[in-house]
């Protein structure tokens, strides 16, 4: 647990946090699904590993905490499979969206038999040959992140093309780790555009090459949030790259999407249902 208390929310409308006995992961998926269905910035924290009754009180605090400093309920997504650990966070001051409650107790009395509640069960290695699968695809997709190496592409499942910030980087770690994915991906630049095609390396995995696009006013919003005032975050920038980058695309006759606004969870799904690896049956 980190030491520190939250700090305060800057640009954010309310707080969310993500409590779990275990990484987190769970919580953290199914609360972003929820909260991006409404028109607010959440600023996000996750809160692992909370499996003592001491851990349990710290998290409440950093609740507490983010309640008294934005003046607003934080909104807590938890997923604390021991009762004794969830009754101490519903004392925090937040809005409580307790997942085992609110899922598992119905579940209880509809088949007549009583959860395991064991902590980290959603998660335990049952197969050694899949973890170690989407270890590789970790490792592969961070090698070939950003267009660091043109090495092993025959060995991708899919390339990624698209300009800087459009979400390509989140999207292939995303696909790596919940579907064991090799996925590189290439930022498209300005020395692309000159030349009108993609480079050669990539003209010989067309097959595999799924693009990912973003409306300008969208990309110079990111851009300004990394490189305020700069050209590269200049709406007029923003507005030729995404239009050189789409009519690339659509000469080199490849699938793509815009990622304005979806989910990387969203993208990956669409992704995996345009371009389906032999390797691998995703259900």
């Amino acid at each position: 647990m980190p030491d520190s208390l939250p700090t305060p929310a800057t640009q954010a409308d309310r707080t969310a946090f993500f409590i779990s006995d275990g990484t987190g992961i769970t919580a953290e998926a199914f609360g972003h699904s929820i909260l991006t269905q409404f028109n607010l910035r959440f600023r996000q924290i996750r809160l692992p590993f909370v499996d003592t009754l001491d851990k349990a009180h710290e998290a409440v605090q950093k609740v507490n905490h983010a309640y008294a400093t934005d003046g607003k309920r934080p909104i807590v997504f938890s997923t604390l499979v021991k009762p004794e650990l969830a009754a101490v966070v519903r004392q925090s001051q937040g809005l409580q969206m307790d997942l085992i409650q609110t899922f598992v107790a119905p579940l209880e009395q509809e088949l007549g038999i009583k959860a395991t509640h064991t902590v980290g069960r959603s998660h335990t290695i049952a197969d050694s040959v899949e973890y170690n699968r989407r270890i590789d695809a970790i490792n592969f997709s961070l090698a070939h992140d950003d267009g660091q190496s043109n090495l092993n592409l025959e060995a991708a499942d899919v390339i990624l093309v698209g300009v800087s910030r459009s979400g390509k980087t989140p999207t292939s770690l995303y696909l790596a780790m919940q579907y064991g994915v090799k996925a590189a991906n290439y930022p498209l630049i300005p020395d692309d555009f000159e030349r009108g095609k993609f480079p050669p390396e990539l003209q010989t995995h067309k097959t595999k090459i799924f693009g990912l696009s973003i409306a300008p006013d969208r990309l110079s919003e990111v851009r300004n949030e990394r490189r305020p005032g700069s050209k590269y975050a200049s709406l007029e920038n923003c507005r030729y790259e995404v239009n050189e980058a789409e009519k690339m695309m659509h000469k080199e006759g490849i699938r793509w999407m815009s990622s304005t606004a979806k989910s990387i969870e969203e993208i990956a799904t669409l992704i995996l249902q345009e371009i389906r690896p032999d390797k691998q049956t995703y259900s």
